[in-house]
């Protein structure tokens, strides 16, 4: 397939700015990938999807403040850094918005309040180092911005340090967030607890690359960025117990289910901690996800491609021209999918 397959219109107005003031006020469209078939209704219907013995699986990752801004200090030139992840106590792997890159020995001087030296080049990445004797984690604490994605076209607030988490963030590491868990607030959790329905946790810290474009036309031909995932034994116990009662593997969000089936590349689920490029397109068998969660994703992007591959292309195309038209909310701070699997996701 070709990128280009993976383009839609959006109106710019139906791109989320603001996040709703209730977490799960948000709108859920329901898919069902093996006869495209759609339904309009609430993210507060979800216990109505769902049956005791399911099994949600949650990314607990937690967005850094991995936004810095300020300037070289050799030539004045301004620069942005968006920190990938912390490598050590006071080394950082970022990528650098500059007019000219900055070579091997450049100090930063960001938040005036920061300076950093630039140790080195690993690909599209840059090595940095906090000078000083604060670690990189109390200089992102104190000074980092939440890195909302390039589409929200505003300063972030201090709202934004609480509202773009989820509820159950407890893994610091990502320069994202896990959105599809945007939506579930504690009472709502509460609730499908009392009714039978089960939760894990999963972690992938999302990485910096997760807004870039991808860049070639033939989609076999794009290299995921790596990013760190742990699924641990007790996920893999929970699952295996899912299966045995006749329960549902229901993953909120494509970094659950990037993690779950990068646990199964070997044909069967087991334990795995280390970075993963797993890249998901039509075609892909699943092994472990039976149900999608998801919110709405860029055109041309490996989400929106992963999402395919679960509900079908057509079908999940035909789904988001609907969302275009029914004025839903788009990307991080917007609406929500509800999918379950087309034939070929199944290998049926």
């Amino acid at each position: 397939m070709r990128v280009s397959d993976f383009s839609f219109s959006l109106p710019p107005e139906l791109i989320a700015q603001q996040p709703l003031a209730d977490r799960a006020g948000s709108r859920l469209l329901c898919l069902d990938g093996a006869d495209g078939s759609l339904s309009d209704r609430q993210f507060r219907d979800l216990p109505e999807l769902l049956r005791a013995g399911d099994l949600l699986v949650f990314n607990d990752t937690r967005v850094l403040a991995a936004r810095l801004t300020g300037h070289k200090q050799d030539s004045g030139g301004k620069v942005e850094v968006l920190v990938e992840r912390v490598t050590g106590p006071r080394e950082l792997l970022a990528m650098l918005r500059a007019s000219k890159s900055p070579g091997t020995g450049v100090r930063l001087w960001l938040e005036d309040a920061v300076e950093m030296e630039v140790l080195g080049r690993e690909g599209e990445f840059f090595r940095l180092r906090v000078l000083g004797e604060r670690d990189a984690d109390a200089v992102l604490a104190a000074h980092g911005h939440m890195p909302l994605p390039p589409y929200i076209q505003r300063p972030d607030t201090q709202a934004d340090r609480a509202r773009y988490q989820t509820v159950y963030a407890r893994r610091p590491g990502a320069v994202a967030a896990p959105t599809a868990g945007l939506h579930f607030d504690q009472p709502l959790l509460d609730r499908l607890t009392a009714m039978g329905v089960e939760q894990t946790f999963v972690t992938l810290h999302v990485g910096a690359g997760t807004f870039q474009p991808v860049r070639v036309e033939e989609v076999r031909e794009h290299v995921m960025h790596p990013e760190w995932i742990e699924v641990g034994e007790d996920v893999c116990r929970r699952i295996e117990a899912c299966r045995a009662r006749g329960g549902r593997v229901i993953a909120v969000g494509t970094t659950a289910v990037r993690s779950l089936e990068s646990a199964a590349q070997d044909g069967a689920l087991k334990p795995f901690a280390g970075d993963t490029r797993l890249f998901i397109t039509p075609g892909y068998r699943f092994r472990v996800v039976d149900v999608l969660l998801t919110n709405f994703h860029l055109p041309e992007s490996t989400l929106l491609m992963l999402v395919s591959a679960f509900g079908g292309y057509a079908a999940v195309m035909q789904a988001y021209q609907h969302a275009v038209e029914r004025r839903y909310r788009f990307f991080s701070y917007g609406d929500a999918m509800f999918v379950l699997p087309c034939r070929e996701a199944r290998g049926v």
